[in-house]
């Protein structure tokens, strides 16, 4: 399989599937995926046309959303070519976290290290009953570098994000769900149906309206309460003078369905 075909891109109706497509190694990211992950994800944060993104892995047999870094080819890295792919890897997740379009994570089997991390970047995760998740790297000796160590905590709380991280342990879907980690649980083949199933129904909403909620909430949660409600008054007064909010009351009050254009 090229390089070029690691990761599948498809598009319909305003949603776009990523699929993490090198099965024969449990989806891990080696950095031509990154790198290829990277130029997607840029080029979907300027397509007005996209409203939602589903991120899953390929099955072909296999059982894993994304077993994190390719270790084999870390294996031949120097000190500072770990430190590129750390950098390059890190970016990514963030890149994808600031998506203006909201982001599933659809977790169809492992997903340890910076397949969990991935997950975490995204704004809603789904699994499959099948599902494995770990942030595992103490086991190897080094730590969480893809946003790990920040965002599992304020995802299932301190305590919780500890004990899995300092334990490097694995946890089962139902476990995640618990957590709060997953919203929903499914069995594997309906697994993107559901995830479809969420993202047509964000998709029909307003996308600026979508996007500034989606920055309120993710800004508003690192500051206090005073600064946060600056931040949503602030994300607010972008959707007062778009066209979409005039369509939004106008359908509202002649009992239709509303037609966003995201302007």
């Amino acid at each position: 399989m090229s390089d070029e075909q690691s990761l599948l891109k498809d598009k319909k109706e305003g949603i776009v599937v990523l699929t993490i497509n090198r099965p024969q190694a449990l989806n891990c990211f080696n950095m031509a995926l990154l790198n290829l992950l990277g130029e997607t994800v840029g080029e979907i944060a300027l397509d007005r046309s996209v409203r939602a993104v589903i991120i899953i892995g390929a099955t072909d047999g296999k059982n894993a959303f994304s077993t994190g870094a390719d270790l084999k080819e870390r294996a031949g890295m120097s000190p500072d070519q770990v430190k590129l792919y750390i950098q390059t890897i890190r970016n990514l997740f963030t890149a994808v976290e600031e998506l203006p379009q909201p982001v599933i994570a659809a977790v169809n089997g492992y997903a340890f290290g910076g397949g969990l991390e991935l997950a975490l970047a995204c704004d809603i995760r789904l699994a499959s009953t099948n599902a494995v998740v770990g942030l595992t790297e103490t086991s190897l000796a080094i730590i969480p570098g893809a946003g790990g160590t920040q965002r599992l905590p304020r995802v299932v709380g301190l305590a919780r994000a500890k004990e899995m991280i300092l334990r490097a342990r694995r946890i089962s879907a139902a476990q995640g769900l618990d957590y709060g980690l997953f919203l929903e649980v499914v069995e594997p083949d309906k697994l993107l149906d559901r995830s479809l199933e969420i993202a047509t129904e964000i998709s029909q909403n307003g996308p600026v309206a979508l996007a500034q909620a989606k920055y309120a909430i993710n800004k508003g949660l690192e500051v206090s309460l005073p600064i946060g409600l600056a931040i949503e008054s602030n994300a607010y007064a972008v959707t007062i003078p778009t066209k979409d909010r005039t369509e939004g009351l106008t359908a509202f009050r002649e009992k239709r369905k509303p037609v966003y254009t995201g302007e």
